[in-house]
């Protein structure tokens, strides 16, 4: 059996730092310390798996249009931040003794002997802890209830363990800890962009019966009704209680994505369709037609942490025949997760 490979720490042309990893088949994936952001996964063959914007500048302090943005602590404007909060455009670091990752599951634990592994750590800048040290309330969770948000703590660790397993696989391990003397409150989202042939030909199984607060009118609560979700116009949901696996179906492509996620309870369907993707200066005109986005997130109901304590979140992606999806993704069957 071929070796894993040690991750390759480079620069890109306009001089940002970003990590390769590669296993022996020839799967590979690109991480950047700029947001701690995935850019680049890829199959044995050489085709990419995530959708990049051609439009996106890799010029600070503007975030990456495509990849996997890491949004926290806020998820999207539903706050005080600014939107996606500020991981996304802060410089992270490799973390070379990373503290061990506890697991109950032999699923989620550690996969450093089973491919090649990246560390990377965020910790708060001074500006960081200016912009998250207040009080303030917000009718955040869509027409349910009011939620107070007090925001008066000062230090945290933000972790990321990024795997690319033998066979191709993608995993990420989130990790926050307070090491503050205060709790805290926070959103999160994995805002994982996905590569599709076309939008038309793309539908998204797992997600069937579950309610979603629909960004497109107001955030109000809707039960999805089909029997999977398919695209013919701009799509923003936050599908709440999801289950641990969602299936991305491209047809023309014949293969299926799937999303298998842990501690992450919520996941967002995204498609900007051609009146936004025009709207927007990183983004070309008709990408929409090759992306759609299925995010593993924290969202109806935040995360609190006291002092200490730290939470966790997983996701693997990976690539099937997309015979394995048909009719295995009931909701019902499946853990809430």
């Amino acid at each position: 059996m071929a070796a894993i490979q040690e991750p390759l720490v480079t620069r890109d042309a306009a001089g940002l730092e970003k990590i390769i990893l590669k296993e022996p088949l020839g799967a590979s994936a690109e991480v950047y310390l700029y947001g701690g952001q995935v850019v680049s996964w890829k199959n044995d063959r050489g085709e990419e798996l995530l959708f990049l914007s051609s439009k996106t500048s890799f010029k600070p302090p503007k975030p990456i249009r495509g990849g996997i943005p890491i949004c926290f602590p806020q998820f999207a404007n539903v706050g005080a931040l600014e939107k996606h909060g500020f991981a996304r455009n802060r410089l992270w670091s490799i973390e070379t003794d990373a503290p061990p990752i506890l697991s109950s599951t032999n699923a989620s634990g550690s996969n450093s002997s089973r491919g090649s592994t990246v560390d990377l750590i965020l910790k708060p800048a001074e500006d960081d802890l200016k912009m998250w040290t207040h009080k303030y309330v917000e009718n955040i969770f869509f027409h349910c209830c009011e939620f107070y948000m007090f925001l008066s703590f000062s230090s945290f660790e933000l972790r990321m363990r990024l795997t690319l397993k033998r066979g191709g696989d993608l995993a990420q391990t989130i990790r926050v800890r307070n090491t503050d003397t205060k709790p805290f409150t926070f959103t999160f989202a994995l805002h994982t962009y996905f590569s599709v042939s076309d939008i038309s030909e793309v539908r998204i199984e797992g997600l069937e019966t579950l309610d979603f607060l629909d960004n497109l009118q107001d955030r109000e609560r809707f039960t999805e009704q089909g029997d999977s979700i398919t695209f013919d116009g701009e799509v923003d949901r936050v599908y709440v209680s999801t289950p641990t696996k969602i299936a991305i179906v491209d047809h023309e492509k014949k293969r299926t994505i799937v999303v298998k996620k842990e501690g992450l309870p919520d996941a967002v369907v995204w498609n900007p369709w051609d009146k936004k993707a025009k709207a927007m200066a990183d983004f070309g005109d008709d990408e929409y037609l090759h992306m759609v986005c299925v995010e593993p997130a924290v969202i109806e109901t935040p995360i609190t942490l006291k002092p200490g304590e730290e939470w966790k979140g997983r996701q693997e992606i990976s690539v099937v025949p997309s015979s394995y999806c048909s009719g295995q993704l009931d909701p019902g069957q499946v853990v809430r997760g």
